[in-house]
């Protein structure tokens, strides 16, 4: 078993020292092992941990729906199907929220190729501070 120091532990996963403290105060993780001075020290399985969290959280997952997966997880094999659930329905909001984005992105190069059109000079922008188009 490899033990990680929490500055290791933080790089590797990309949350702060800070986050991490947190994410074990409010259970999302569970049981990180300690040495004899107390620090903290965080196994491969933390780190794996870290990486689901850092993707539930940059998917945009509230900390409660973290929590409960976590708990779910903890609680035993019976739990799996609950588990991929509310995993289902995150990957459904992803995915709506990744529509929106593409619409948007889409407006945004439309609006980019209308300034691409205009001549030089009104490229430039509004002279009376009214914002175009």
């Amino acid at each position: 078993m490899t033990g990680y120091a929490p500055s290791e532990a933080a790089r590797r996963s990309g949350f702060s020292l800070d986050t991490l403290r947190y994410y074990e105060k409010i259970g999302l993780l569970n049981g990180v092992g300690r040495t004899s001075g107390g620090r903290r020290v965080f196994t491969d399985d933390d780190l794996s941990w870290l990486v689901l969290f850092r993707c539930l959280r940059d998917t945009g997952m509230p900390i409660a729906e973290m929590r409960r997966y976590a708990e779910l997880a903890r609680e035993g094999e019976h739990t799996t199907g609950e588990r991929k659930a509310l995993l289902e329905q995150h990957a459904e909001r992803v995915e709506e929220q990744m529509r929106l984005l593409q619409r948007q992105y889409d407006h945004l190069r439309e609006k980019i190729r209308f300034y691409d059109r205009l001549p030089r000079s009104r490229a430039a922008g509004p002279v009376d501070g009214r914002a175009s188009g």
